[in-house]
């Protein structure tokens, strides 16, 4: 059985991408199973840092691996790739690209640098990554071909509410050919996929775990630069970046801090119990 090991957001080997790339790691400096890859030529002294990471250097790729369990898979990985748009990648041969429908203009009005500079000292861990594809650009049929295929090589879960937004767990070798069973704090980022009537765009998302209250990211991003879903409003605050790739967009879905922990969605235990499996 084939095994998704790696999950990879591709940006175009550029200045601006590793400009985003140096953001995304300061952004992400105080979780400690964030690893930066130095740029090339990047001398030690540069790239010397607390958990392996770039302080002073510029850097080629951020590798997030799950803490827990021991061994789990995939990881996600951000990084520079032979392309020139962005794209994310599995390493058992899917790919999928950027499709707008004609709409390229952004309502962004943070940029990642200053996302950075705000949730500095308050950024704990990273729950999940994402794509939401538009209905528009993929058809039905090939959205189930799409889950079928990472369902028979990942452990993937349908959402129990009913909507299109399955997730990739990460898990051990034998959690693959059997199923999860052990529910710990730790088995992230996970993955997850969205098809999303409407959207006009594909958009990437990265959900953070915060320290921080409701109140407090309301007031570091009040809208229009913050805004919450119907439904979703007391879980997390989305904050859409600016960035240089047309007809993409990017978001951050910043949750906030669990006082009575952990959740049986820290835990994935909901996702696995309630869901259930997509093989």
């Amino acid at each position: 059985m084939d095994r998704l090991s790696e999950i990879t957001f591709c940006l175009p080997a550029t200045t601006e991408s590793r400009a985003f790339l140096r953001e995304l790691h300061l952004l992400l400096t105080d979780v400690p199973y964030a690893v930066c890859a130095p740029a090339a030529g990047a001398t030690d002294g540069a790239s010397a840092g607390a958990s392996g990471g770039v302080i002073d250097g510029m850097v080629d790729r951020l590798t997030l691996s799950p803490p827990q369990p021991a061994g789990a898979l995939p990881v996600t990985t951000i990084g520079l790739a032979d392309v020139s748009a962005p794209e994310v990648t599995f390493d058992t041969g899917l790919s999928l690209g950027v499709w707008s429908g004609g709409t390229l203009d952004s309502s962004a009005r943070v940029e990642l640098a200053d996302l950075t500079r705000r949730l500095a000292g308050h950024v704990r861990r990273v729950d999940h990554t994402g794509v939401n594809l538009p209905a528009d650009s993929t058809s039905a049929e090939q959205w189930q071909s799409l889950l079928s295929a990472l369902g028979s090589t990942s452990t993937m879960y349908r959402y129990p509410d009913g909507e299109e937004w399955p997730f990739v767990l990460p898990s051990t070798s034998d959690e693959l050919f059997d199923d999860i069973r052990d529910f710990v704090v730790g088995r992230e980022p996970r993955f997850e996929l969205v098809y999303a009537q409407g959207l006009e765009r594909t958009e990437w998302q990265f959900a953070l775990w915060t320290d921080l209250t409701r109140a407090e990211l309301e007031l570091l991003f009040p809208e229009p630069e913050g805004i919450t879903f119907p439904g979703l409003d007391d879980i997390f605050r989305v904050v859409e970046i600016q960035h240089p790739w047309p007809g993409l967009g990017i978001r951050f879905d910043l949750c906030y801090r669990i006082e009575d922990g952990p959740s049986d969605w820290e835990t994935g235990e909901w996702l696995v119990t309630e869901g259930g499996r997509i093989r």
